[in-house]
C-alpha cells in the first residue's frame, strides 16, 4: 500500500474515532440535540420476606425538536417492561408494562457563558401499567430540570424531578415523590465511557429513600452507518424501601443513535 493510501485510511480511522467520541459525550448530556433510543435492562433481588426479585427493561426514546435557532424541546419517555417475583412477600410472579414517566425540557440549543447547559418543564406520570401490582393507576406531574456541564472528557451534572398524583384515593397509593440523579461520566478520545450515578427517589408519602449507586462501561460502535452504544455494569442498594431491593443488582444498556 502506498504511503498516501496509509495515510488516507489512518485518517479516516481517526475521524471516524473522533465522530464516536464526540456522539459518546452527546449520550451523557440528557438534553442533548441528538435521537437517541437506549434500551435498559435492570435486575435487582432482595425484596420482601421471600427474597424477591424484580427484572425490568426500560425503553427511553430521546427525541429532540427544534423551536427555533434558539431553542430547543427535548422529549425523554421512560417505559418499563417488568418481571418480578414475590417482590411482596408470597405475592406471586406479574409480567407487563408498568407507570410511564414522560419528561419535556425546554433547553437552549447554546450553553451559557459559564458553560452550563440546562433544561426545564414538566414531568408527568402516565398510568400505563398493565395491573394493579405494577403500577398505582394514577395520573400525576411536576417540574423536572437538568443542569450540566462538558470540559473535554468529563460531563458531570444532575437531573431532578417532582411528581405529584392527580388522583384522590387513600394516603398509601398517592405520589408524592423527588427523584435526584447526579451524573459523572468520563468519555476517551476512542469512545470508551465510564459512568457514574445514583438514582435517588424520596418519598415524601412513606418517608424513605431509595439509593442506587450505579457504575457502568459502555462503548460507542459503528455497524454499517449505524451508531450503537453497548455497555453494563452493577449498582449498589446504599439506601431502600422496607420490603425493598436490597444489595447488589445489574445494568445492561443497548443504545440505538440517530445523529442528524
Amino acid at each position: 500500500m502506498s504511503g498516501i493510501g496509509f495515510l488516507g485510511l489512518t485518517s479516516m480511522a481517526y475521524a471516524q474515532s473522533s465522530e464516536n467520541s464526540d456522539l459518546a459525550k452527546q449520550l451523557a448530556n440528557p438534553v442533548a440535540n441528538l435521537i437517541s433510543v437506549p434500551i435498559q435492562l435492570n435486575y435487582d433481588s432482595g425484596y420482601g420476606s421471600e427474597d424477591g426479585d424484580k427484572t425490568f427493561i426500560n425503553a427511553q426514546p430521546v427525541i429532540p425538536i427544534s423551536l427555533n435557532e434558539d431553542w430547543n424541546l427535548i422529549s425523554r419517555t421512560i417505559l418499563p417492561l417488568v418481571h418480578q417475583n414475590d417482590i411482596n412477600g408470597n405475592s406471586g410472579t406479574d409480567t407487563g408494562l408498568g407507570d410511564t414517566v414522560q419528561s419535556l425540557f425546554i433547553s437552549p440549543v447554546e450553553p451559557t457563558s459559564g458553560g452550563l447547559i440546562w433544561g426545564v418543564g414538566p414531568a408527568l406520570l402516565l398510568p400505563t401499567a398493565t395491573n394493579d401490582a405494577l403500577g398505582k393507576d394514577q395520573w400525576g406531574a411536576g417540574p423536572t430540570a437538568v443542569g450540566l456541564f462538558s470540559h473535554g472528557g468529563w460531563t458531570y451534572g444532575a437531573l431532578a424531578n417532582h411528581i405529584w398524583s392527580g388522583d384522590d384515593g387513600s394516603v398509601a397509593s398517592e405520589t408524592n415523590a423527588t427523584f435526584f440523579q447526579p451524573f459523572l461520566n468520563y468519555t476517551t478520545p476512542d469512545a470508551w465511557s465510564f459512568v457514574l450515578n445514583t438514582e435517588t427517589t424520596y418519598d415524601w408519602e412513606a418517608e424513605q429513600w431509595s439509593v442506587p449507586v450505579n457504575g457502568l462501561v459502555t462503548k460507542l460502535i459503528s455497524i454499517g452507518d449505524q451508531k450503537i452504544s453497548v455497555g453494563g455494569g452493577v449498582r449498589y442498594w446504599a439506601e431502600s424501601p422496607d420490603a425493598g431491593p436490597d444489595g447488589w443488582g445489574i445494568r445492561l444498556q443497548l443504545t440505538f443513535l440517530f445523529p442528524k
